[in-house]
């Protein structure tokens, strides 16, 4: 069951640069290059396949945009910002 939108505002003061968008929740990181982009979505890629749940990734040359969100609901559910918040604390 998706997240209702207080307990959605609720979870986004837990993290940090996190965004409510619709149905997902988005940050944006900034790289010095696009080598560092990679490497950072390669380390993103190891969490979430060790948690199962896996972000939606927009490479933008130096910019990662990570979308998250669970389609099974087509809503946020917890597991949303648990990943957000172990990708934030691995890097």
């Amino acid at each position: 069951m998706a997240l209702s939108s207080i307990d959605v505002r609720s979870y986004l003061k837990e993290l940090s640069g996190w965004s409510n968008q619709g149905l997902t929740i988005e940050k944006t990181y900034v790289f010095s290059s696009f080598v560092e982009s990679i490497e950072f979505v390669k380390r993103v890629a190891e969490v979430a396949e060790n948690e199962g749940h896996h972000p939606d990734i927009a490479i933008h040359y130096c910019k990662v945009t990570l979308s998250l969100w669970t389609h099974v609901v087509k809503g946020l559910t917890e597991n949303d910002f648990i990943l957000a918040a172990k990708i934030d604390d691995s890097f």
